[in-house]
């Protein structure tokens, strides 16, 4: 992949200086490589749909959430729809215990007191320490409450795997979404046994074939929610369930909440 000189100049100068703190604000968040930073990054997508690649993963960024990726953690973000703006933060390693939940990846609500304080930022760029004492300690406050608030992660996660045969599967199944997904009928399309395919399910992505289409299902699902004015029930058919309380038990069983509350409580701030 191609990147511009600005985009491999931001990538070096997150780490040049260990201590600083580094703000980074885009309207075009260029498609940067899988790549990796020595200090922890918050990013904070607003509006449009976007994705964190690692190489075994992909985790769906709601609106009002962030990421948090840790310290040498491989990783990109995949923008799905255009965005009004990305803001990343960059913080030093050790400004967080060892034990604290913030050394590992997740995905965590953004309250009205960190929307603000991230908002606050947009007025910086580049790296910050304790020479610029009043910038410096505005993002030592922040990460005090970003330490605070962050408690419970988004866990919806889709696996992903470079395994060519299994890639034609998943692709064939985020393609066809809406039909009925059945694990004898794919084996039959791509050509082997039931039992081969949910190997390759369960040697690859540690996950079973159900499962994955229940995930894809609820990932496109949160797509349709903050990006359509679709009812509850057209996404409930457009992503393959034949009722709405179907639809509306397994995204309760994945994403903690009904998806009329996630629509409530994530719908954009353009709306």
């Amino acid at each position: 992949m191609k990147i511009s000189s600005d985009g491999i100049k931001f990538l070096n100068d997150v780490d040049v200086v260990p201590n600083n703190i580094y703000v980074h604000h885009t309207k075009i968040e260029e498609r940067l490589p899988i790549h990796v930073h020595t200090k922890h990054q918050l990013s904070y997508v607003e509006g449009g749909v976007a994705f964190l690649n690692t190489p075994t993963n992909s985790y769906f960024l709601p609106a009002r959430h962030f990421v948090w990726v840790p310290a040498g953690m491989q990783h990109n973000v995949e923008l799905r729809s255009p965005v009004v703006m990305v803001r990343n933060l960059y913080f030093p390693s050790d400004l967080f215990p060892k034990n604290h939940k913030l050394r590992k990846m997740g995905i965590y609500p953004v309250t009205n007191l960190v929307m603000e304080m991230i908002m606050y930022t947009e007025q910086w760029k580049g790296g910050f320490n304790e020479k610029d004492i009043e910038v410096y300690e505005f993002l030592l406050a922040l990460r005090n409450v970003l330490m605070a608030v962050s408690r419970v992660p988004l866990p919806v996660v889709l696996p992903t795997t470079k395994n060519e045969s299994l890639l034609l599967v998943l692709r064939y199944i985020h393609e066809n979404i809406e039909a009925p997904l059945k694990l004898n009928d794919l084996a039959k399309r791509f050509g082997m046994s039931s039992r081969s395919l949910s190997r390759l399910f369960r040697q690859h992505i540690d996950t079973s074939f159900l499962q994955y289409v229940k995930l894809t299902r609820v990932i496109k699902s949160m797509e349709m929610l903050l990006e359509t004015n679709m009812s509850i029930s057209e996404i409930a058919y457009a992503c393959g369930y034949s009722n709405v309380a179907a639809f509306s038990n397994v995204f309760m069983q994945m994403a903690k909440r009904r998806p009329a509350d996630f629509r409530k409580e994530n719908i954009k701030i353009s709306h």
